[in-house]
């Protein structure tokens, strides 16, 4: 299905996916149709999926990210499962196994923001809150 080429082709897309087809070509020795090609399969196969960009939450004026687990309350964990997309400020949610039910990321303007959003979410259970100091690259 994929081979060791489109493992590269990939790669190159993870760090930039508006990279040309004729630019990718030149990194790994294939010709730009062939590039688009390969490219096209993956995308007909579901491999990849979307494209994305990466944006500076910082230069949008959210100061804050952090990483929050929740533990649901029994009997609220479908309700909360089809609500937590609504929530503007959740960039990343996600089931989880162990003590808590779900792990979110979160992106807020400043502190008020974040506190504002966890007495939204202590309805629902228990939160465990991570302040995200930084990525590492």
């Amino acid at each position: 299905m994929v081979d060791k080429i489109d493992k590269q082709l990939l790669e190159l897309l993870k760090e930039n996916s508006r990279v040309s087809f004729a630019d990718l070509g030149r990194k790994i020795n294939l010709s730009p149709s062939a590039v688009r090609e390969r490219v096209q399969k993956m995308e007909e196969l579901g491999v990849i999926q979307k494209y994305s960009i990466t944006i500076d939450n910082k230069k949008l004026g959210c100061d804050i990210e952090a990483f929050i687990l929740l533990k649901i309350f029994p009997g609220q964990l479908k309700f909360v499962l089809d609500i937590i997309k609504d929530f503007p400020e959740v960039k990343e949610a996600h089931r989880i196994t162990g003590s808590q039910n779900i792990h979110l990321k979160v992106v807020l303007e400043n502190q008020i923001a974040l506190q504002k959003l966890l007495d939204q979410l202590m309805i629902y259970g228990d939160t465990n809150t991570f302040l995200i100091l930084s990525e590492i690259e």
